[in-house]
C-alpha cells in the first residue's frame, strides 16, 4: 500500500509529529510505513549491519547516526541484508553509500546524503532507546510513515483504511 503523508497529516496531526529534516529517498521503494526499531551511533556500520541482523517483521529502523555526511553507514550489502530479514525501510540521519545500487532494492530507504567514505573504526551503537532528530522523537514500536515528501511518526498505529491518498 502506497501512502502520502500529507494526507495522513491533515488526518492526524494532532496525533503525528512530522520529521523537520530534509531526508533524500534512495531505496527503489519511496512509500512506506511499519512499527519501529531505533538504533543511536556515530560514524560505523556494523552496528547497522547488526540490527538489521535480526528478523525485521515489516519494521523501519530508525538510525541517529548524528547526523553526519562524513561516512556512509548503510550501503549496499547491508540493505540486501535488510531486505532479506524482512525490514520494510531504514531512515538514516546521516550518510549512506553505493546509491545507485541501492535505488534498484525493494527497500524504502531515506538519508540525509551520500558519500564514499565508509567506517575504519567499529564502535558500540545503542540499540532500542529514544531518538529524536528533525524536532521528531522516536520511541520504539511508534509507527512511521515516510513518502517522497516526509517522515512523520505517531505513537500508535493510524487506520489508512479511509485515508486521502492511500493506495492498494
Amino acid at each position: 500500500m502506497d501512502i502520502v503523508t500529507a494526507d495522513l497529516f491533515d488526518r492526524y496531526n494532532d496525533k503525528v509529529d512530522v520529521c523537520d529534516l530534509p531526508f533524500r529517498n534512495f531505496g527503489g521503494r519511496t512509500s512506506f510505513f511499519g512499527p519501529c526499531q531505533t538504533l543511536k551511533l556515530f560514524e560505523d556500520h556494523s552496528p547497522i549491519r547488526e540490527a538489521c541482523g535480526e528478523p525485521g517483521r515489516g519494521r523501519i529502523l530508525i538510525v541517529d547516526a548524528g547526523g553526519s555526511l562524513r561516512v556512509g553507514v548503510f550501503g549496499d550489502r547491508i540493505a540486501a541484508f535488510a531486505i532479506e530479514q524482512g525490514w520494510a525501510g531504514i531512515i538514516i540521519s546521516g550518510a549512506i553509500r553505493d546509491s545507485t545500487v541501492v535505488a534498484k532494492l525493494n527497500l524504502g530507504i531515506k538519508a540525509l546524503g551520500t558519500t564514499a567514505r565508509r567506517a575504519m573504526d567499529k564502535t558500540q551503537g545503542q540499540i532500542g532507546g529514544i531518538v529524536g532528530f528533525g524536532n521528531a522523537v522516536f520511541h520504539p514500536g511508534d509507527w512511521v510513515y515516510a513518502d517522497a515528501d516526509s517522515v512523520i511518526v505517531s505513537r500508535t498505529e493510524l487506520d489508512l483504511s479511509s485515508a486521502k491518498g492511500a493506495r492498494h
